[in-house]
């Protein structure tokens, strides 16, 4: 047999009190208020970050770009310098 005790017992009954109350407030037409303002402000938030996301992505598909064209330039002047030693030892071979 389980025995109540007035304290155990005085705890539940404020804990279903509070739990009705807190649904009742969080059910109320300024806690959708609240849940609104709240929702408005992040998806603010989510904008913003996506436009930051959108500029640091542009900047990293330009720094790529650039970063190519820099390599590509320098296997050109590679090129040509290799070029260049292969044209002077043939020039040394026929003396």
């Amino acid at each position: 047999m389980i025995k109540l005790d007035k304290k155990h017992s005085g705890v539940f009954a404020a804990g279903v009190l509070f739990g009705t109350a807190g649904i009742k407030l969080l059910s109320s037409k300024d806690a959708k208020k609240v849940y609104t303002n709240c929702t408005a402000a992040v998806l603010r938030a989510k904008d913003c970050v996506m436009k930051i996301v959108s500029k640091v992505q542009e900047n990293a598909e330009d720094i790529y770009a650039e970063a190519q064209q820099i390599n590509e330039e320098r296997a050109a002047e590679e090129d040509i310098f290799e070029d260049e030693d292969v044209v002077e030892d043939e020039e040394g071979e026929e003396e």
